[in-house]
């Protein structure tokens, strides 16, 4: 995925989903496959509500998809959604002709 301009509603929503210790450790023990909710619950000695609540953050930004079994739900990293946090990082970055910084002596006299 190349981004030629930055979503900010779309950006927004990706930063906030991360902007979590939580939901990054959520992802943390993901990184190694998919998991089961019962055990993220127990991993993150979490409540019920408090781990849903977290889930539904990062499955609503796309960063995590979800499988049933049974009465039970797996989570999974969606990659193609990291790879995009990736690229609106990096299309974050100065460009190489920014212009320079202001001096005291800049616009604003």
């Amino acid at each position: 995925m190349s981004i030629t301009a930055v979503d900010p509603a779309r950006a927004a929503q990706l930063f906030h989903a991360l902007s979590d210790e939580t939901r990054l450790a959520i992802l943390d023990m993901l990184r190694g496959g998919e998991r089961c909710v019962c055990d993220l619950q127990t991993d993150l000695d979490a409540a019920q509500s408090r781990l849903s609540f977290h889930l539904k953050v990062l499955k609503d930004a796309g960063l995590v998809v979800d499988r049933r079994e049974g009465r039970w739900a797996h989570y999974r990293i969606e990659p193609d959604a990291l790879a995009e946090v990736h690229d609106l990082a990096v299309a974050l970055l100065p460009r190489k002709a920014a212009l320079p910084l202001m001096t005291s002596a800049g616009c604003c006299r």
